[in-house]
């Protein structure tokens, strides 16, 4: 009994992961299309057949039973209806804000684990703390107190910039831009590879502890305003990754192997779980919000590409409307639509499949 609840516990976790994810996006939508007085017909969570419906007022609120979505779904909005409370009906404008609500609400919520694991946990900057003797980093002439803002032209904000980078790098020659005292310094340093396969140029970062964190002798405790900076561009840094990554997909510059659905997902999730509880439930519970702040900025992302089908199609459809000032036919809008969508539904198949492959053929 206790292994078959351990072998379904990721897949529950992940299960109401992706649920808090998709409420929060299909909330955006409905607290926008309520307060620009448009009619809600359905809220649910959830595709496919109903499981469970409440109507309150006038909107019916379902659980359906494939959890891998939802909708908010708004009279006259893939019709067009002569009523005051149909969303054709409504200015560009408002319509905007209605389908942009959505994607935002996840970047909202992707800052508020970022800031709230940040606050708790620590953080490590992007400024020099301490050199390796005779490595890489002192002898091209970085100093302790250095803070790194650029390497090749590629702004840091945070200190996973800087991991991704050489990750991605691969040992190039890279080019640092510095702040020390005030001033802009140029560094070039070549990094080298360490025993477990990472690429480096020899430096330790400086670390904070979160302000919510115990007091430790050897680090200094971040401020309310640093934690909140580091949150955001912790958030800002996720969103970063999924548009390069999604760029990097369509350009077929990336494997299969570093590409994942849902059932991916579920496996990530109940691998972050099971490290985590093996130091304690918080350990486990800080895990999971990692990934659920990565895949609500990962939501929040991918729903803002030009896709039809996704708010970011639709998006496209109303910027040219309010500078045409008058919309596209919506039969043609709906046929692109269609056609998004059943390319969606192909692509996840395929992604599913590559799922399965990976994680049961190897």
């Amino acid at each position: 009994m206790t292994n078959i609840f351990s072998n379904i516990l990721p897949l529950i976790i992940a299960i109401i992961v992706f649920s808090i994810l998709v409420l929060v996006h299909e909330f955006g939508h409905y607290i926008v299309a309520k307060k620009s007085g448009i009619f809600v017909e359905e809220f649910a969570i959830g595709m496919g057949p109903i499981l469970v419906s409440k109507q309150f007022g006038e909107t019916l609120y379902s659980i359906r039973a494939f959890p891998l979505g939802g909708f908010c779904r708004m009279m006259g909005e893939d019709e067009d209806l002569k009523d005051e409370r149909a969303f054709n009906s409504k200015s560009v404008f408002k319509r905007i804000a209605v389908v942009a609500a959505g994607p935002i609400m996840n970047f909202v919520l992707a800052f508020i684990i970022c800031t709230g694991l940040v606050g708790t946990s620590g953080f490590a900057q992007p400024i020099v703390a301490g050199l390796e003797a005779g490595g890489n980093a002192a002898e091209a002439g970085l100093m302790i107190g250095d803070k790194i803002t650029k390497i090749n032209n590629t702004h840091i904000f945070v200190y996973e910039d800087l991991s991704l980078f050489m990750a991605q790098n691969q040992g190039e020659t890279v080019e640092l831009q510095v702040k020390r005292n005030g001033e802009k310094v140029n560094i070039t340093v070549e990094p080298y590879k360490t025993e477990d396969g990472r690429w480096i140029i020899g430096f330790n970062p400086a670390v904070k502890t979160g302000i919510f964190d115990k007091d430790y002798d050897s680090f200094d405790k971040a401020t309310i305003g640093e934690t909140i900076v580091t949150g955001f561009n912790t958030m800002f840094f996720y969103i970063r990754s999924t548009v390069e990554g999604f760029i990097r997909l369509f350009t077929f510059n990336v494997s299969m192997d570093e590409v994942a659905g849902p059932i991916g997902i579920i496996e990530v999730v109940g691998e972050s779980y099971e490290q985590g509880i093996k130091y304690s439930i918080g350990a486990a519970i800080a895990n999971i919000s990692y990934i659920a702040a990565l895949l609500s900025a990962n939501l929040g992302a991918l729903n803002l590409f030009p896709i039809p089908a996704m708010d970011g199609g639709r998006l496209v459809f109303l910027i040219i409307e309010a500078f045409r000032g008058k919309p596209i036919d919506p039969e043609k809008e709906g046929m692109v639509h269609f056609i998004g969508f059943a390319f969606l539904m192909a692509f996840m198949v395929f992604i599913a499949y590559n799922d399965i492959a990976r994680i049961f053929l190897g």
